[in-house]
């Protein structure tokens, strides 16, 4: 399990994410939201490692994830961060194998997970082509298969971190995102993902955590979240919040 323990983070003199308190569990998919500048990115980046603590703790199986050696911490936590940038001509399948340079089970399982991720990423049929040569659409699927292969198949102990996966994609394709992600954390790995899209995060997690200028102001289930006094606070967004006629997940619409 990756959790924090009042973690803040400091730049300078300023401090840009504070009194962070929070579980990633086993299972769940965990959505952080908030408007520019909250400190979305900046809370992703201290959970992976990326940025160390100004106060706190990152703890990763109730060990400083500081302490965790490089392959082996790699096997357990994995990161998609909001742009990722590759320069030379891989073919898809490489991008995705990627993924699979911190285990040690061989050609054959390996070709079998890179198969089985780029499918359950959608982009199966991108298999042999240049990287070079997609979309920005379809890179971010790519690497989204990258990062699935890394912990496949997902299972408890194994937390995946994600930072807008769904920026750049048509909506059928955040939808087949955030099923495919939702399948994840339903083998039992946690997962936490930064979105920007209300109605999105209210269909596919369980649990929201609201970020206004560095600091948690809301943590709990979407319902309990997704009020229309704390949206209009944050956001500054005028909405009237429904239960969705179909699955009952609150449904957001700006008035």
């Amino acid at each position: 399990m990756l959790r924090t323990d009042k973690l803040q983070i400091r730049r300078g003199e300023k401090i840009v994410l504070a009194d962070v308190c929070l579980e990633v569990r086993a299972g769940e998919v965990l959505g952080v939201l908030g408007p520019n500048g909250a400190g979305k990115s900046t809370l992703l980046a201290a959970l992976c490692g990326e940025l160390a603590p100004t106060e706190g703790l990152v703890l990763l199986d109730d060990q400083p994830l500081n302490l965790w050696k490089g392959p082996e911490r790699a096997q357990r936590l994995a990161v998609l961060p909001q742009t990722s940038t590759l320069d030379f001509a891989f073919r898809v399948e490489e991008v995705v194998g990627m993924g699979r340079l911190p285990h040690q089970t061989g050609r054959v399982r390996d070709a079998q997970i890179i198969h089985d991720a780029l499918e359950t990423a959608d982009v199966g049929h991108l298999a042999g082509r240049s990287y070079l040569a997609l979309s920005g659409g379809e890179r971010q699927r790519v690497h989204l298969a990258r990062v699935l292969a890394q912990l496949w198949p997902g299972q408890s102990g194994q937390t995946l971190l994600l930072d807008e996966p769904t920026s750049m994609l048509d909506p059928l394709h955040q939808h087949t995102t955030l099923k495919a992600i939702r399948a994840f954390a339903d083998r039992g790995a946690a997962v936490l993902i930064i979105l920007h899209d209300l109605n999105l995060a209210a269909r596919y997690c369980d649990r929201l955590l609201l970020l206004e200028a560095g600091r948690p102001c809301a943590l709990g289930n979407p319902q309990a979240v997704l009020q229309p006094d704390l949206l209009k606070a944050v956001f500054g967004l005028d909405v009237l919040v429904q239960p969705h006629p179909e699955l009952g997940h609150p449904l957001i619409i700006a008035r």
